[in-house]
């Protein structure tokens, strides 16, 4: 009888012990997010490629060769796309800064020509106060966005030596790693821990790996449409609608908006905006009817109130990178939830 109370007395003091590290580490990333952002692409990154390693070993090529294939085959298709597009973007931003004064005029003209057919058709006189105030506010925003393109782009600078170093040593050294934080689990949570680790890593690395072919597929169809157009700042038009494309429902549209305003600031209501606008809608709906449900809708069952939650809460942790890990993670509290309920309610 003390025999069993004294084990059981140190597997909770092992739980307690176990559960205080993980909330340490946890609290320690979100306190370094310099560390903890590079650390966590990385991570995902590894998810995303690993497979790709027992595959070249079942054809013979041994665990060293494998890795160093599939290493090297991440860093070629990751640099030299980033190395031809990055002093792209960077000039197109700096030159669409130029057009900004051009897009405000345009709106402010068409406001006030609202205004004055309001009031020839109804007396009634709309007020200009929160218009200027809201004119105010875009132009802060859309300015800092905009500013704000190649610090994020230099910021990629940094991540491209870091994260390649985080995602080798996981490759080489991931087996063991997992194994020693298997040994800290204690035995009365092993099997559940070790069941929802593994489901939560497949489910991040398929939902990520699936998120980055359509963000591929929507700003590659959109940039390929423009620059069939000929409309200035293709490029910058189609990454934006890449990027935007992991929020959930409000995406699309928002990086619809500076498309629009620079058409109807550049070109005005005619077939080149409505070429443009037809675009954009052809792309969405190919997203919304063949991409997304064979893609991503396979990987989450979330209902979309959560899905909204979700990426609101991760962009207030994270930035873009909370937006993108926010509806994996949620999934995998949704499967935690079960198993807890599982065990609470049935037996």
């Amino acid at each position: 009888m003390a025999i069993t109370k004294a084990v059981q007395k140190r597997e909770r003091f092992k739980l307690g012990f176990f559960i205080s590290c993980i909330l340490v580490a946890f609290l320690g990333l979100m306190a370094m997010p310099r560390i903890s952002v590079p650390l966590l692409m990385g991570y995902v990154i590894y998810l995303i490629i690993y497979p790709a390693v027992p595959t070249l070993e079942k054809l013979g090529i041994n665990q060293t060769g494998a890795i160093w294939i599939v290493f090297s085959s991440m860093i070629f298709f990751s640099t030299y796309p980033f190395v031809k597009i990055v002093p792209t973007v960077t000039a197109e931003v700096e030159n669409v800064q130029y057009y900004l004064p051009k897009i405000e005029r345009y709106v402010t003209t068409k406001y006030n020509e609202l205004r004055r057919e309001v009031k020839e058709r109804t007396s009634f006189e709309i007020g200009d106060k929160y218009f200027f105030q809201a004119l105010d506010w875009v132009r802060t925003k859309s300015g800092g966005l905009l500013l704000n393109i190649p610090k994020f782009l230099a910021s990629l600078l940094e991540w491209v030596f870091f994260i390649p170093l985080i995602v080798f040593f996981l490759l080489k050294d991931g087996k063991s790693f997992k194994r020693g934080i298997l040994k800290l689990t204690p035995n009365s949570i092993f099997e559940r821990f070790y069941f929802l680790s593994h489901q939560f890593n497949k489910k991040l690395g398929d939902y990520i790996f699936a998120k980055f072919v359509e963000a591929s597929i929507v700003g590659i169809t959109i940039t390929s449409g423009l620059l069939i157009l000929n409309v200035r700042f293709a490029l910058l038009f189609g990454l934006i609608a890449a990027i935007t494309n992991i929020i959930p429902y409000v995406g699309p549209i928002v990086g619809f908006v500076p498309a629009l305003l620079f058409a109807l600031a550049e070109y005005g209501s005619g077939t080149t905006l409505g070429a443009i606008i037809v675009l954009y809608l052809v792309a969405n709906a190919i997203d919304i009817a063949i991409v997304f449900p064979i893609l991503v809708s396979k990987v989450v069952d979330l209902h979309p109130l959560t899905v909204v939650v979700s990426v609101i809460l991760g962009s207030q942790w994270l930035g873009m990178i909370g937006m993108v890990i926010s509806i994996p993670v949620a999934a995998a509290l949704k499967l935690i939830a079960q198993e807890v309920y599982k065990e609470i309610y049935q037996e």
